[in-house]
């Protein structure tokens, strides 16, 4: 039986169509790439003005002496920087930036997350000390890990791609 057109014959119409669903399918991904940093850029300014109104409404009360009230701003701004990192990782993509600068970025994304955790881990959340005692040490070692990877990438210049 005789192959057709465009059916692995190596016809040069076949390769053009297949460059042109990709160069469209590229673009979409591209689109929603951008669609995707512009809501985290929305949720970022959304978050910004809450933070601002959650300070301003403790001023006046004088809770903003309150070191839990203190601690959850502070939550609440590393949550921000954590969405300016996914919102510059997002951006790096679409721009098609070096591997290395994209792999740069989720470490630091992956290193406030931690230091989060961390600035807000209470042992009266977990049902046991031992289980406190676990969870510390598992944010101790994906923080000294993530560290790790920025020290390899940023002091020795080992290419991570």
């Amino acid at each position: 039986m005789s192959q057709g057109a465009g059916e692995g014959s190596g016809n040069p119409e076949t390769g053009e169509m297949a460059g042109q669903i990709s160069r469209h399918i590229s673009q979409f991904v591209q689109a929603v790439e951008l669609a995707a940093a512009g809501l985290f850029a929305l949720l970022f300014g959304i978050g910004v003005v809450d933070l601002a109104l959650q300070i301003a409404m403790t001023v006046p009360t004088g809770a903003i002496t309150d070191p839990l009230v203190v601690i959850g701003f502070i939550e609440t701004g590393l949550l921000l920087l954590i969405i300016v990192e996914v919102y510059q990782t997002v951006v790096a993509y679409v721009r098609q930036t070096d591997t290395r600068q994209i792999v740069r970025l989720v470490i630091y994304t992956g290193v406030i997350a931690m230091v989060r955790k961390v600035i807000i881990f209470r042992t009266s959340e977990y049902t046991t000390v031992q289980d406190a005692l676990l969870a510390a040490m598992a944010y101790t070692v994906i923080i000294l890990g993530l560290v790790s990877l920025l020290y390899v990438e940023r002091k020795l210049g080992v290419s991570l791609d």
